[in-house]
C-alpha cells in the first residue's frame, strides 16, 4: 500500500483560528493534522517563539501598547525596508503581554472573535502541546518548524539553528525518523543544520526570486533537474510553492517527478479554501474571501504524486486524503 501524504497544518488551523496561536495549533490536533507548523524568530533574549514574520504590528495588538510606541522602528529584512515592531527587540516577558490577532481579517472575519484570547506562543510551548497530543490521542503529531530570515538573525547575534538543534534534542527529537522536519527558504542554513541534527531538512521554494542568503541563483535554477540534485545533497525534499506545480496555465510540471528522481520528498504550499489563493479551476462563484472547492484541488495534488501538503485548512487536508485512498477514487 502506498504511503498516504502528509497533512501539514500551516500556521495551525489557520483558516480558523488566528495563525501561530496555540488555539490554532489546537484545532489543527483535533482535525487530524499529522504536523503542526511554527514559524520561529528569536526574542531579544533569545528564546524562539512563533510568529510569521519577526514584524508583529500585522499579528498582535502591539500598536494598542502605550508603552511599547517608542519601539516602532524601521529595518532592513532580507533587502527590503520594513516598518513596525520586532520580536528581537522585545524579551519574552514583554511578548507575553501581548495578544495574538487575526491577520487576515479582510479574508477571515469570523476569525477576529478570537483576537485578543491567546499569547504568542513559545517553541517549547509548542513541542509540549504536540508531544501531549501524541500521548492524549495515540497519533504521533510532529512540528514542522520553519527558520525565519535565518541570515538577517545569524547578522544581529541571534543566530536560529543551535537554539532550535537543542530544543529538539530535548525533546528527543534527533534522529532521521523524528517527527519533525526543518524548513527554511535559505540554503545556507540548512547547510548548516545537516551537520548539527539528524532530523530531516526541507528546501523550500517560491515561484519567484531566489533564496535570501545567495547562495543560489534563482529558486527556479534549483528546481531544475540539476538544481534538485544539489538540493539533494542536504535536504531530504522540497516545498514548493503549488504554482511551482501547478501554474495557472492549468497544465502541471516535471517537478514532482524530477524532484522524486533526486530522491526528494515533495511538500507543496500552501492550500486554503479561500477562492483568492485557489488555483483558478477550483474557485467558487463569488468574492475573494469566498470559499471555493479547496478539498478537490488537494486531491488533485494529491493524485500527481505529493508525499505531504501544507494546508490552512487541515479537516480538509484530512477529507481529502481519505478520499483519495478509498477503493471507489481508485477504480
Amino acid at each position: 500500500m502506498a504511503v498516504q501524504p502528509i497533512v501539514i497544518a500551516h500556521r495551525g488551523a489557520s483558516g480558523e483560528r488566528p495563525e501561530h496561536t496555540l488555539l490554532s495549533y489546537q484545532l489543527a490536533i483535533e482535525q487530524g493534522a499529522d504536523f503542526i507548523e511554527p514559524d520561529l524568530v528569536p526574542t531579544r533574549d533569545g528564546v524562539l517563539v512563533a510568529r510569521h514574520e519577526n514584524e508583529i504590528s500585522g499579528t498582535t495588538d502591539v500598536a494598542a501598547h502605550p508603552e511599547f510606541a517608542a519601539r516602532k522602528t524601521t529595518k532592513t529584512i532580507d533587502g527590503a525596508a520594513v516598518t513596525g515592531w520586532f520580536t528581537e527587540d522585545f524579551t519574552l516577558a514583554e511578548l507575553k503581554t501581548l495578544r495574538a490577532k487575526e491577520r487576515l481579517p479582510q479574508f477571515r472575519p469570523g476569525n477576529t472573535r478570537y483576537d485578543g484570547q491567546a499569547e504568542i506562543p513559545t517553541l517549547d510551548e509548542i513541542i509540549a502541546l504536540a508531544q501531549k497530543a501524541s500521548r492524549d490521542t495515540g497519533r504521533t503529531i510532529g512540528i514542522y518548524p520553519e527558520t525565519k530570515h535565518p541570515s538577517y538573525f545569524a547578522s544581529i547575534g541571534l543566530p536560529l539553528e543551535a537554539r532550535l538543534v537543542e530544543k529538539l534534542r530535548a525533546a528527543g527529537w534527533d534522529r532521521a525518523d523524528a517527527p519533525v522536519f526543518i524548513q527554511s527558504f535559505e540554503v545556507a542554513n540548512l547547510r548548516k543544520l545537516k551537520g548539527m541534527t539528524r532530523v530531516p531538512l526541507i528546501q523550500l521554494m517560491s515561484a519567484s526570486d531566489g533564496p535570501a542568503d545567495h547562495a543560489e541563483p534563482s529558486y527556479a535554477a534549483m528546481a531544475t533537474p540539476e538544481g534538485l540534485r544539489r538540493v539533494a545533497e542536504y535536504a531530504a525534499g522540497i516545498g514548493p510553492e503549488k504554482t511551482m506545480i501547478l501554474p495557472a496555465s492549468g497544465a502541471p510540471t516535471a517537478l514532482i517527478a524530477d524532484a522524486h528522481a533526486a530522491g526528494l520528498k515533495v511538500h507543496p504550499w500552501t492550500f486554503r479554501a479561500e477562492n483568492i489563493f485557489l488555483s483558478p479551476a477550483y474557485r467558487s462563484a463569488g468574492g475573494p474571501a469566498e470559499h471555493g472547492r479547496l478539498t478537490e484541488e488537494i486531491g488533485y495534488f494529491i493524485g500527481l504524486g505529493v508525499d505531504g501538503f501544507f494546508s490552512d485548512y487541515p479537516y480538509m487536508g484530512v477529507s481529502a486524503r481519505a478520499a483519495s485512498a478509498s477503493p471507489a477514487h481508485r477504480k
